[in-house]
């Protein structure tokens, strides 16, 4: 920041020495604490402790813990740019501050509603290393307790499928029933045993199976679904709006 402040998130934070540092996270020691965080459709609220304040019940329009933090890093920065600056100070209080989080809209493929029409929930996210994955499950599980969750995954890269593949694994294994797409090998060439197919020999549910792109339609037109995902960052972006269409047929 222009205040000579640098901002990192929780989870780094050991690993990055700075004379003017602030953490903002979850947890209750990070300066900018985000806690008492609720999840629904479309719509997070949390509250915010601050060095100077705490916030209760702020709203955003859009879903996953990764906006609540990505808000929580707005909100920090534009806090601690305040401090020297009484251009910025004069122009920042609590009711700026929630109707910037109020026109909010989300990001484009980032806990992305697609169809929720009252019998099937179709959301598309381009989560694709495990730990981005485990919190998009997880709130999905979160907002939708008891509705079975089918996510598809299309795994990305074969190098990041080979260093990740049990992580892959435990994090697939919180859903009910998981589709994997063949690899998304972008500019890699194949590495031999890395497949989809191992991957899926990984993970301990029951419900798994992997299908071709050219399946993968007439599959879910024969099985309905209550919530499903699309997870990846190949291009499995492109087969969205085909089964949105099919589910809304």
């Amino acid at each position: 920041l222009q205040s000579g402040i640098l901002l990192v998130e929780e989870h780094i934070a050991d690993e990055i020495p700075h004379p003017r540092k602030r953490v903002y996270g979850m947890q209750p020691d990070a300066d900018y604490c985000v806690h008492n965080i609720s999840l629904r459709p479309n719509c997070a609220t949390f509250d915010l402790r601050t060095p100077h304040t705490t916030y209760v019940s702020l709203q955003l329009h859009a879903n996953g813990l990764y906006n609540v933090l990505n808000a929580t890093a707005a909100i920090a920065a534009l806090l601690e740019e305040s401090v020297d600056n009484p251009t910025v100070r004069d122009a920042v209080d609590e009711s700026v501050i929630r109707k910037k989080l109020d026109s909010f809209a989300g990001v484009k493929r980032r806990f992305d509603y697609i169809v929720d029409d009252g019998q099937t929930i179709l959301i598309d996210d381009y989560a694709h290393h495990p730990e981005e994955m485990r919190s998009f499950i997880t709130a999905v599980r979160k907002i939708y307790p008891d509705k079975n969750v089918t996510g598809i995954f299309q795994p990305h890269l074969y190098s990041r499928t080979r260093d990740f593949a049990q992580s892959f694994a435990d994090v697939l294994a919180l859903l009910d029933s998981i589709i994997l797409l063949p690899i998304y090998p972008a500019r890699e060439e194949p590495i031999p045993g890395i497949t989809s197919e191992y991957l899926l020999s990984l993970i301990p549910n029951g419900h798994k199976l992997v299908l071709s792109k050219e399946e993968l339609l007439p599959y879910i037109a024969a099985h309905p679904q209550e919530v499903l995902l699309t997870i990846g960052a190949g291009d499995i972006d492109r087969l969205v709006p085909k089964i949105k269409a099919l589910l809304t047929s």
